[in-house]
């Protein structure tokens, strides 16, 4: 009885371990890609990955939750909305990502010069802090500066396609603006911004320059070290595949118990 017992419980170790790390495989060999319409003239949008329906009708100011990506070179195609096998793609291109890391895809400038801007997205902030970047999507503005309003200036000089680097800031509401270069047209009024601790963001400025307006994105809510969970579609869901090796395991876990217990009977 002693054999049997040791014999099953090593194999339910082995195969414990086995599938934890098919799961630590798959996760670090996946880049996580959110898609952002920033374009303020373009339609809605469909975007295809590798030929593969990634994002449908996406409309001006949409973004996705992170998408499971896996690492390499993919090719990225972005049609009006149902077009796709009726006209050509009004975007065209490929998009190299490495696994671990995060990316925010986003498609810029008016409808007549579309494109692509590709950032690599920070997931960490120090506990307690929060992190925040931003990025002038405005097609038409000028260049402009960002802080508080009477107080520190975060980002200075901040020109169209240009996205900051993140700046670590404590936690807690501020009555941000954006303003012209030389600090005396506010053109963007920010106040009761609310920065959440242990949070990190990215701040779009988007549409035309007559009527600016912000897109808050928050890129990861998390204890340092932890990685929002993500899945093709938005926040994921195991598919049936990634749910196969733990129904596995416990149906040999079922069969083990059945087999002790019958043992069991046996010497009774």
């Amino acid at each position: 009885m002693k054999k049997i017992k040791v014999s099953i419980t090593s194999l339910m170790t082995v195969l414990l371990l086995a599938f934890t790390g098919h799961f630590a495989s798959a996760a670090s060999n996946d880049a996580m890609v959110r898609v952002v319409h920033a374009s303020p003239d373009a339609p809605e949008v469909d975007v295809y990955v590798d030929g593969e329906a990634a994002v449908e009708g996406a409309a001006f100011k949409d973004a996705t939750d992170y998408l499971n990506l896996s690492s390499g070179e993919h090719k990225v195609d972005i049609y009006a909305a149902g077009t796709k096998g009726k006209e050509e793609a009004v975007v065209s291109t490929n998009l190299t990502v490495e696994a671990g890391k995060a990316y925010t895809v986003a498609a810029i400038n008016k409808v007549a010069n579309l494109e692509l801007k590709v950032l690599e997205d920070d997931m960490n902030a120090s506990e307690g802090k929060t992190k925040v970047r931003v990025g002038h999507f405005s097609p038409d503005a000028s260049a402009v500066n960002v802080g508080v309003a009477n107080g520190l200036t975060l980002f200075e000089n901040a020109s169209f396609k240009q996205v900051t680097d993140y700046t670590e800031v404590d936690a807690g509401t501020y009555d941000l603006e954006v303003t012209t270069t030389d600090g005396n047209t506010k053109v963007l009024d920010l106040t009761g911004t609310n920065l959440e601790a242990n949070t990190v963001y990215t701040v779009l400025v988007v549409n035309t320059a007559d009527s600016l307006e912000p897109l808050v994105l928050k890129d990861n809510t998390s204890m340092p070290s932890e990685m929002p969970k993500t899945g093709m579609g938005g926040a994921s869901e195991q598919s049936n595949d990634s749910l196969l090796p733990v129904l596995t395991l416990l149906g040999i876990g079922a069969v083990a118990i059945f087999v002790v217990r019958r043992h069991k009977g046996y010497e009774n």
